[in-house]
């Protein structure tokens, strides 16, 4: 819910400085709640907090010396830990054994923090190499334009109102492409393959002990006409 909300919000947060300064704290939210999540598997709490305090030194660096350099590597961080995230929280769903609400949400959880990944990785190039990826006939500098670019592109939508131009760009924008398509038929097969593992034990006792569906035409011939 906290990533959903932190996507809605960037189109009307993205607008100047002090907006900004709202947004970063905002798309912050998820961050916390992603460490408490990955908590419960210990090994990676420590890798998740260093690189969200990296992330907040940066935030905090970037803002006030105005380079292009720290912002890029701000982005840099918060890359790092989405795809720390994303790898603990699909570690989390391979290995649960069975196919509850909770799995479903970490499911959907995991598709839109890859859109974030790829976000903060299109912002980090765009740091870094300014003009990397372009808005028409001016180049994207703002989070929405990338964010709205990343969605489209991991669904595989790509409306060409957004062109990668460098070799690095385009490459970037190929790999998210491919890993949504490979995710969503990933997660499906896993969960799927839960759902039959939880169904396999009562077809099981169900062979075992003979027992068929009964009819209705058939329970009334057992148990004779009605008097």
């Amino acid at each position: 819910m906290s990533l959903l909300l932190a996507i809605l919000l960037t189109p009307v947060l993205d607008q100047g400085t002090w907006s900004r300064l709202v947004l970063a704290a905002v798309m912050f939210i998820p961050v916390v709640i992603s460490i408490f999540r990955l908590s419960q598997i210990k090994r990676w709490v420590w890798p998740s907090v260093l690189l969200a305090l990296g992330n907040v030194i940066f935030v905090v660096a970037g803002n006030t010396f105005r380079s292009r350099v720290l912002t890029g590597i701000r982005w840099g961080f918060l890359a790092a830990f989405f795809a720390l995230t994303a790898t603990g929280l699909f570690s989390y769903l391979r290995n649960s054994r069975s196919v509850t609400q909770a799995q479903l949400y970490t499911a959907v959880n995991i598709y839109l923090l890859l859109g974030l990944l790829w976000t903060t990785l299109y912002l980090a190039m765009d740091a870094f190499h300014p003009g990397s990826i372009q808005i028409g006939s001016r180049p994207a500098d703002r989070e929405t334009d990338l964010l709205y670019f990343s969605l489209i592109t991991l669904s595989t939508i790509g409306y060409g109102d957004i062109v990668p131009l460098s070799g690095g760009a385009r490459i970037l924008a190929a790999l998210e492409g491919v890993t949504g398509v490979l995710y969503i038929a990933i997660t499906v097969a896993i969960l799927v393959s839960r759902f039959r593992h939880e169904l396999s034990p009562q077809v099981d006792l169900t062979e075992m002990t003979g027992d068929k569906p009964t009819s209705p035409a058939t329970a009334s011939q057992r148990n004779g006409p009605p008097t």
